[in-house]
């Protein structure tokens, strides 16, 4: 076996390493990096010390495994050569074997493997840091399941290193102040916590749950299904995911599928687990992605998944509202409010930075805008920003995201996809602070701007369009709940309705559009036939009306009530 790894170019992992071997062996690399930048090739023998780093940390054992998987996707701390050479770490870790695997599975779950299962696979069909995954059959159904095994003794190896880890930190906090803007130790802490939790099967058990619950009625993600009577802290039993892996584009080509479409529901997947649900994927690397042959998109290994706050959610919308409003000092608070800079922070300095980044960026064009160029780009800016775990998180899934994107097809417009869905989100979502933000970006400086409605109507028409060709939204015979019948059309009854009830009721908002309308001393007659024309197709009058007149009584009473308020103040 050991060979055999060797021929495929891979390390073996975990040898018996003491505390004082994995800090001689560090050192000692590190030792290696230090003269090569004296003696001045520290660029020509880039390629060989970032797959020596990776064979290192693969031979260190599961948390070195772990810590080089989240290095692969910070570009603001390492450089990409070395990511691309970490990336391997995300999908091909040598295995261990089968025999000590259908031990733990027996003592987890205790039957023997054959009462259980009529067929189990006699090599592994993915191997990770923390463990391994076999396909099988459950005896009683027939359903083809993936047993996920851990790694045993993991445990105590895991609390070294972490020990470790936080030993050296403390000697880094420095440096780390200096360049993220927050502790070193503080990273190793919120890492351990992570790593610790992806150690308890059971966990993982109840967030694919909840998975499946946030996209029960979107036909276009898949999330498996998983076996709760079948699990244990160390063995996990899930349904079988028959797809291709994102880390095979040219596979996904070759399987004849829309590559935009599919490249565009898994960006909204992405930015629904964001800004809808609050619960993402921590770690969405393209191994633990699929694509299924029938267009939808499919996620794996629920062990690490990060909670957005409600608060949060907020902010990062606010920030895109900001952003298409241009105004680059509320996107520096809204970096401030979001953990990126410490509380207190004069953000005056960020303002011109930020604002040269992202026009220079969005400036050439969606097609060539990405976030890893900016990502990059903060570098210069005049104040350090760390990143809060949650932000992190949601900074890693956008970035991985946007690179399983540009791996499977290297033109993809990712903004392109992205601000269509915000933009159906704005118009579309009941939300009263989606419903706030929307006033903010169709009002500037107190003046109702027709054409960022336009831009508006236009881009979650063409959200819907382009969902509306993934294969897994045509199937025929497929059952459709009413939710995902209304996205065959961008549906904005709920939006006409809320806006007749706010004209009615906010003096402000009455006074601000009559004044839109007669704005330079005339009709803006046009501008309205403009709208109308764009919404026509998608609008349904009797719907509208009908909704309208069912609220009718609680539109009057909110009528009479503001009414009454502002007689009151009047008099008062």
């Amino acid at each position: 076996m050991e060979q055999l790894d060797i021929e495929r170019g891979v390390c073996v992992p975990f040898r018996k390493y003491t505390p004082e071997g994995i800090v001689w062996n560090l050192g000692f690399y590190w030792s290696t990096l230090a003269y090569d930048c004296l003696v001045g090739r520290d660029e020509e023998v880039v390629p060989f010390r970032a797959r020596q780093l990776r064979n290192l940390l693969c031979d260190l054992g599961p948390s070195f495994i772990k810590a080089g998987q989240v290095l692969a996707n910070r570009p603001d701390i390492i450089r990409e050569d070395y990511m691309n050479e970490l990336c391997i770490l995300q999908d091909d870790v040598p295995p261990f074997p089968n025999q000590v695997a259908f031990d733990i599975i027996e003592e987890e779950l205790g039957q023997p493997l054959e009462k259980i299962f009529s067929r189990i696979s006699s090599r592994t069909i993915a191997a990770a840091s923390l463990g391994q995954v076999y396909r099988a059959t459950l005896r009683e159904t027939g359903e083809d399941v993936a047993i996920k095994v851990q790694r045993p003794g993991i445990e105590p190896i895991i609390y070294r290193d972490l020990f470790l880890f936080r030993t050296l930190a403390s000697f880094l906090n420095g440096i780390s102040l200096q360049k993220l803007g927050c502790n070193a130790e503080l990273i190793v802490d919120e890492f351990g916590e992570k790593l610790l939790e992806e150690l308890d099967y059971t966990l993982e058990a109840r967030n694919i749950q909840d998975f499946v619950e946030n996209f029960k009625n979107d036909p276009s993600v898949k999330i498996p299904r998983v076996y709760k009577e079948l699990c244990g802290p160390r063995v996990l039993v899930m349904e079988w995911i028959d797809g291709i892996r994102c880390t095979d584009p040219q596979a996904i080509k070759e399987a004849g599928l829309d590559v935009n479409a599919f490249l565009t529901v898994g960006v909204s997947a992405a930015l629904r687990q964001l800004l809808e649900f609050g619960l993402f994927h921590g770690d969405p690397h393209p191994g633990n992605i699929f694509a299924m042959r029938d267009g939808r998109i499919a996620y794996v290994d629920f062990g690490n998944v990060a909670v957005l706050s409600q608060q949060n959610k907020q902010i990062l919308i606010d920030a895109v509202v900001h952003a298409v409003n241009e105004d680059y000092a509320e996107m520096a608070n809204d970096f401030t409010r979001l953990g990126f800079l410490a509380p207190g922070t004069d953000v005056s300095p960020i303002v011109p930075a930020l604002e040269a980044i992202w026009q220079n960026s969005v400036g050439k064009g969606l097609a060539d805008f990405n976030f890893r160029s900016v990502t990059v780009q903060p570098a210069c800016l005049p104040v350090p920003y760390p990143h809060t775990r949650e932000v992190f998180s949601c900074h890693s899934l956008l970035l991985t995201q946007e690179g399983i994107c540009f791996t499977i097809q290297p033109d993809f417009k990712f903004l392109e996809v992205a601000y269509p869905y915000v933009a159906k989100r704005l118009l579309t979502d009941p939300n009263p602070a989606l419903r706030e933000r929307l006033i903010q970006v169709l009002f500037k400086d107190g003046i109702f701007q027709w054409k960022r409605l336009e831009n508006l109507i236009v881009l979650a028409k063409e959200n819907v369009a382009k969902m509306n060709l993934n294969p897994a939204l045509q199937a025929k015979g497929m059952q459709r709940s009413r939710n995902s019948q209304a996205e065959r059309k961008l549906d904005l009854t709920e939006t006409i309705k809320d806006g007749a009830k706010t004209f009615l009721i906010d003096s402000g908002i009455r006074r601000q559009l009559l004044l839109a309308l007669t704005e330079d001393s005339r009709l803006h007659i046009q501008e309205l036939v403009d709208i109308y024309r764009l919404v026509e197709d998608e609008l349904d009058v009797r719907s509208v009306a009908f909704e309208f007149l069912r609220d009718l009584p609680a539109v009057t009473r909110d009528l009479m009530l503001s009414w009454s308020d502002s007689v009151l103040s009047d008099r008062s």
